[in-house]
């Protein structure tokens, strides 16, 4: 038993190195990007804010759950709206990228601040920019978590869509699509208790020329925490313990 116990932990480790790597004042997430073509019918859409389309627990699957019927504002439906995170073949493809936060500072704590006000992480990459200056039209997916302690804050701005589920319940909602928008969350008000972790997901969309925007600052501290690697090892295999939960 203790045998296969040091090999789990052995692998917890590698894939918690893989997925998110922290230095004392940085730490890195590693997000999904789907990239889709101008023609699928969700991009290249009117201007509109669009909010509550989706439910406001996440489904079984860790997944927005759409309920905007045939479709709303911006959106056409359920079965395209699930293709936005989900790899679906003919539709999107799909890579990994590292959103690296920074609190400017040599140690660990503080406020971490990701900025991109223009953020296009796949130029020329995947379906490219069809002739454009950009690669505009893509999705982003975080999942992590973090341990709650009181005083936690997180703030962002964005273009296009933006929503956040904290332990799979709806905190932020920028749904449309639009010019950079702000929403701020203060932890405090989320019934959340101290020293229990809990997931952090959040969807991103851009869909439309000419803008991408995503910034953010937090004193949250993601897993694995900017500590030692020990307590890198404790968060990752946290964060693997309640995904496993919640799948069950």
């Amino acid at each position: 038993m203790k045998r296969y116990l040091c090999l789990s932990i052995l692998t917890l480790a590698a894939a918690a190195s893989a997925a998110t790597t922290v230095n004392a004042d940085t730490i890195k997430l590693s997000a999904t990007v789907r990239d889709f073509m101008e023609s699928h019918p969700d991009f290249q859409v009117d201007l509109g804010d669009d909010r509550d389309y989706v439910a406001d627990t996440l489904g079984a699957d860790g997944k927005p759950v759409y309920i905007g019927g045939a479709g709303t504002a911006t959106t056409s439906g359920a079965a395209n709206y699930n293709q936005w995170y989900n790899d679906t073949p003919g539709v999107n493809l799909t890579t990994t990228i590292d959103l690296v936060l920074d609190n400017n500072q040599a140690g660990p704590g503080g406020v971490y601040t990701f900025n991109a006000p223009s953020f296009f992480p796949i130029d020329s990459q995947l379906f490219g920019n069809e002739n454009a200056a950009h690669n505009y039209y893509f999705t982003l997916e975080l999942n992590t978590a973090f341990t709650y302690q009181p005083g936690l804050t997180f703030n962002v701005e964005a273009d296009d869509d933006l929503i956040i589920f904290i332990d799979g319940q709806k905190v932020i909602d920028l749904g449309g699509v639009h010019p950079p928008q702000t929403a701020s969350l203060d932890l405090d008000t989320l019934g959340l208790t101290p020293g229990q972790t809990y997931d952090f997901d959040l969807f991103f969309a851009e869909r439309r020329k000419v803008l991408s925007t995503l910034v953010f600052d937090t004193s949250i501290e993601f897993v694995p925490e900017p500590t030692t690697a020990a307590l890198s090892l404790l968060g990752g295999l946290g964060l693997l313990m309640r995904r496993r939960r919640r799948s069950a």
